[in-house]
């Protein structure tokens, strides 16, 4: 298989993340060890004349004043990495952490770092032999960059630290030696280089963006199946409402919920009834998701820039020999959008579990009380706790979702005086993306319940497509069951790669 030429300029979310997922390996564009080289060959001037350059001839943080003697420029960088890989906590799970070693080839191939092209060849070699370094979750206060979790990544290059070979946790320099690799040994500058950015909250942000894309559409369908199951109306769905307030995301919304609809025998079968209009969780179903997608494309705007940023400091700018000490690394721009991710992905949840509420509610719904037949109503309990289930991740979702961007704390003796706590923005954002999922599958789960009790009647072209591979894979319940394992079973369906494309193929693309 062909190679992924990284450049600094042309990894694109998506790009990221099929990299990730199919194993995909990288190599460096030729343009870009040119642009290492020059890079580096300034830096090596700079220490040969005897340059006052942070981090590569002083000290970090409050020791920025102390210079160091050359003979120990190399020790320094080495202190550096052992010393900031502080961190604690659960492991990272290793698609970030390959994102993470990604995402900081990508930065380090600009040329602006001034590293070695031997450092990096010696990161591309370690991506692709799929070498795993083990990551502490926790540790990282978003400035200046992911310190401590790109340490604990760096540590494993030189050989320090831990990574995984086949499913075990081993320190890395016997990893490393498994494929015939010693440990690197790192030149002025490039410890620093090697720590200095936002790759830990940016690897999560591509995650949970590109995850986000499918789960609003998920959101669309598990909306429209319970607009099917509660007999709802579509009129609030038509497009010349949404066009006279006119947000991208709420038009967008309205299309899809028409197309899912779209040739709903349900809806015929109650359209000249006495009902005025529908709650909130229905009818608004196009300003709700619709403010979400509108969230997810400013944040996909942000996050597709920092993936190609130059986030090191201090920067090199070979062409005009200057250094500047600047805050490249400063988190705040994932910061605030995955905050704003964590708010807007709440709300599919919350709306979602308002849906699902109606459903198992029979004097709202009209369906048998908890969606269990009422021949065994009492003695089965139906699917009463999965809305009980949906209800807890919901409010612990809304606990998630304090604003991680909206605190600071300073460090290093307050030179680090204002911090981004993006790290723990995106890892928040991470666990609200888990659990709504989980809120969307149960949602579907109960209105799947919903339609088997309106048959003969037949649901639209889109719902019943979802309707029908649902079924195919998750049956009707009657008798109480271990909920858990259908709701498990219920996320492997809306989750695969198939479930959103087949049912495009029945109502053409969704928004």
């Amino acid at each position: 298989m062909e190679k992924v030429q990284l450049n600094g300029e042309n990894l694109s979310i998506p790009l990221a993340k099929k990299i990730i997922d199919k194993n995909l390996t990288i190599k460096i564009s030729q343009k870009a060890k040119q642009d290492i080289k020059r890079s580096r060959n300034v830096i090596e001037k700079w220490i040969t004349s005897g340059e006052v350059i942070y981090g590569v001839t002083t000290g970090f943080g409050e020791f920025k004043d102390v210079k160091i003697p050359k003979k120990d420029l190399e020790q320094l960088q080495h202190n550096l990495i052992i010393s900031h890989s502080a961190g604690v906590g659960e492991a990272l799970p290793k698609n970030i952490v390959r994102l993470m070693l990604l995402l900081r080839i990508n930065s380090l191939v600009k040329g602006f770092s001034g590293v070695r092209l031997e450092l990096v060849e010696r990161l591309v070699k370690i991506f692709n032999l799929g070498i795993v370094p083990y990551i502490p979750s926790q540790g990282s206060v978003g400035s200046s960059g992911d310190l401590a979790p790109l340490a604990h990544l760096a540590a494993v290059v030189i050989g320090e630290g831990h990574a995984y070979y086949k499913g075990n946790v081993m320190p890395s320099k016997e990893v490393l030696s498994k494929f015939g690799l010693n440990p690197f040994k790192l030149s002025a500058k490039e410890g620093l280089a090697m720590i200095n950015g936002t790759q830990m909250m940016t690897a999560f942000a591509v995650e949970i963006l590109n995850r986000s894309v499918r789960l609003s559409k998920i959101a669309d369908i598990a909306g429209a199946l319970s607009v099917e199951a509660l007999r709802g109306s579509d009129s609030a769905f038509k497009d010349v409402l949404q066009k006279v307030r006119p947000h991208k995301g709420q038009i967008s919304t309205a299309a899809n919920l028409r197309k899912l609809l779209k040739g709903s025998k349900i809806r015929l079968s109650h359209i000249d009834c006495s009902k005025v209009q529908d709650a909130y969780s229905l009818r608004c179903i196009p300003q709700v998701h619709g403010a979400v997608k509108d969230t997810i494309d400013h944040a996909w705007k942000v996050i597709q820039t920092e993936v190609n940023s130059a986030t090191d400091n201090p920067l090199i700018f070979a062409k005009t020999n200057d250094h500047i000490e600047g805050g490249n690394f400063h988190g705040e721009p994932v910061a605030l959008v995955m905050d704003f991710m964590k708010i807007a992905l709440s709300e599919l949840g919350s709306i979602s579990e308002r849906r699902t509420a109606r459903l198992v509610d029979g004097s709202l719904s009209g369906l048998p009380r908890f969606l269990t037949p009422e021949t065994h109503a009492g003695l089965n309990s139906g699917l009463m706790i999965a809305q009980y289930t949906a209800a807890s991740l919901v409010s612990e979702n809304k606990v998630l979702c304090h604003p991680a961007s909206v605190d600071s704390i300073p460090t290093s003796a307050n030179q680090e005086d204002h911090n981004s706590l993006g790290s723990i923005a995106s890892r928040k954002c991470f666990e609200v993306l888990n659990n709504t999922e989980k809120i969307l599958a149960i949602e579907i789960l109960c209105s799947c319940q919903g339609i088997d009790f309106l048959k003969p009647l037949k649901p639209g072209a889109g719902t019943g497509s979802a309707y029908s591979q649902f079924r195919n894979h998750v049956k009707h319940i009657t008798n109480d069951v271990m909920m858990n394992e259908y709701i498990q079973s219920a996320c492997d369906v809306l989750y695969s790669d198939s479930f959103v494309k087949n049912i495009e193929s029945k109502t053409g693309k969704l928004n």
